[in-house]
């Protein structure tokens, strides 16, 4: 497929002398239709740490080395190189050249890099089931030399500036991650100055850097809120089989429990309140599964191998009703069997946005309500789609009654949740998606009597509000392709204090109302 394009906008500060800030974005003419074959990549959130030595690729259409063309029929070419960190690669390149903006990857012994004819192309990284872009090529001294690793716009120092261009749409921003100890923190060499450490999240990550081509053919990926086989779904009627493959059932002794999610191959998220306690006796998963009685040709089942409950949820409540289940094996991804993404901290549904929630008590499509949604089976997901990709918000918890008016479901709400459940899923991490709504909330000016005023604050992600609880319903699943929403919160509060205005929501809490 291909089109005209509308608009080029070139970052008003690109210096053609250094190549600081070399990053651009065309507007296409018309919108594209995804297929198999065209599908967009998730970006580098800000903040993302790219430690020496992870692994990128880069892809293009670019000379195989220097001076040499890429031969007839000019397959596309993909190459794997490691993160050089930018301490290194200053001293490589030369102290001064690779600046905070600028990622750098490539082979010290050289014949691996991308090359003229690359610039401007991807390199990106897989966390978990998501290929989350770092870099776009920019420059390099030659093509694979040895110790010159090719240099890399740095993605995720431009998502501000990206999403002021683009309103709508937006596009996925992951938060990638690294762990354990970076070693260029400790590389040094004449001229370059000592490493300023400081507290800020975030600062002194390394820089993932410019990839070079091969001949390998391009591999297929798999991506987190993705649905192959979700090409029609209407409220009211039953999900054809792979409509939502992250969809799993929990089940003790063989009986159905509990909903759940996929949230990457060894882990599933659920309910707390779904759990006595977290032995695993009896527990069992099914991933892939249509119906809970007859055959699923489609079906994996697999034994639970931890439990783990949110240490501070309240029964009484419904507070941080929210669990991690991790697997006995690995799952295998399949058209039936895919991960959600999870909507990351700070993301925002506002009223109105449309959700979704799936379950064998049903499911049904609902609109934001300041904290509002449909109801399925507890522990079940609650997603709204942004994009191509299907973000997780919810958690379905509880609610008074089902679908009755004025009283919409409650959700644990998943974005408060991020850094809990990083601290337990340490490689292979779940897709973390930045969910926005465009324009005011209307929720913001709501009042009654009892509420306490809407306190606005200036503070980006202050404290670490946690989710709370959703409720279920009776409708079959459905398909949406209207925008995904985010639901915000009025002031962010610790855990422990989130029930001190004695209100029956709190902020890690949302709800949804059930359009009739």
């Amino acid at each position: 497929v291909s089109t005209t394009v509308a608009r080029i906008i070139l970052h008003s500060n690109y210096d053609s002398d250094t190549n600081n800030n070399d990053i651009a974005l065309l507007r296409l003419s018309s919108p594209v239709k995804f297929t198999d074959y065209i599908r967009p990549v998730c970006l580098a959130a800000s903040g993302s740490v790219f430690n020496n030595g992870t692994d990128c690729w880069v892809t293009g259409w670019g000379a195989v080395k220097e001076g040499e063309s890429l031969p007839l029929p000019e397959t596309l070419q993909e190459v794997e190189v490691p993160v050089l960190g930018n301490r290194q690669c200053n001293c490589l390149n030369g102290v001064g050249t690779v600046t905070d903006n600028m990622i750098c990857a490539g082979v010290l012994a050289g014949g691996k890099d991308s090359c003229q004819g690359d610039s401007g192309g991807p390199m990106v990284s897989k966390q978990g089931s998501v290929w989350v872009q770092s870099g776009v090529v920019s420059f390099g001294f030659g093509c694979a030399r040895p110790n010159l690793p090719g240099v890399y716009s740095r993605v995720s120092r431009y998502q501000s500036w990206i999403n002021s261009f683009i309103r709508s749409d937006r596009p996925g921003f992951v938060q990638f991650t690294s762990s354990g100890p970076d070693a260029d923190s400790s590389y040094t060499c004449p001229g370059l100055p000592p490493l300023l450490i400081t507290t800020t999240s975030g600062a002194g990550t390394c820089t993932d850097g410019p990839e070079a081509t091969t001949t390998e053919p391009v591999s297929e990926t798999t991506m987190c809120g993705i649905t192959p086989l979700n090409t029609r779904i209407v409220g009211g009627e039953d999900a054809p089989p792979g409509s939502w493959p992250w969809q799993v059932s929990l089940q003790r002794f063989g009986g159905h429990v509990c909903g759940g999610s996929l949230i990457n191959r060894e882990w599933v998220m659920s309910a707390a309140h779904c759990f006595f306690s977290t032995s695993t006796s009896g527990w069992q998963v099914s991933l892939g599964r249509q119906n809970l009685q007859g055959t699923n040709p489609n079906e994996v089942s697999t034994t639970v191998a931890r439990i783990i409950l949110h240490p501070n949820y309240d029964s009484d409540t419904n507070n941080n009703d929210i669990a991690l289940l991790r697997l006995s094996s690995p799952v295998k991804f399949t058209d039936y069997i895919r991960p959600v993404c999870l909507a990351a901290s700070g993301s925002v549904f506002n009223n109105g946005t449309d959700c979704w929630v799936t379950g064998w008590g049903d499911s049904v499509k609902f609109s934001v309500v300041s904290s509002p949604c449909p109801q399925g089976d507890s522990g079940g997901p609650m997603v709204s789609k942004q994009g191509s990709v299907w973000v997780q918000s919810g958690v379905v918890s509880f609610g008074f009654g089902c679908a009755r008016p004025n009283l919409p479901g409650v959700y644990s709400r998943v974005s408060r949740y991020q850094s809990w459940i990083n601290s337990f899923i340490r490689s292979d991490r779940p897709g973390f998606v930045q969910f926005t709504s465009s324009g005011p909330d209307a929720d913001s000016s709501y009042t009654c009597p009892g509420l306490p005023p809407l306190l606005i604050t200036t503070t980006s992600g202050a404290g670490t509000c946690t989710d709370g609880p959703e409720a279920t319903t009776t409708e079959p699943v459905s398909e949406t392709t209207s925008p995904s929403s985010t639901m915000t919160s009025a002031e962010c509060k610790n855990p422990e204090h989130n029930n001190i205005l004695n209100l029956s929501i709190n902020e890690s809490i949302i709800n949804i109302y059930n359009e009739k």
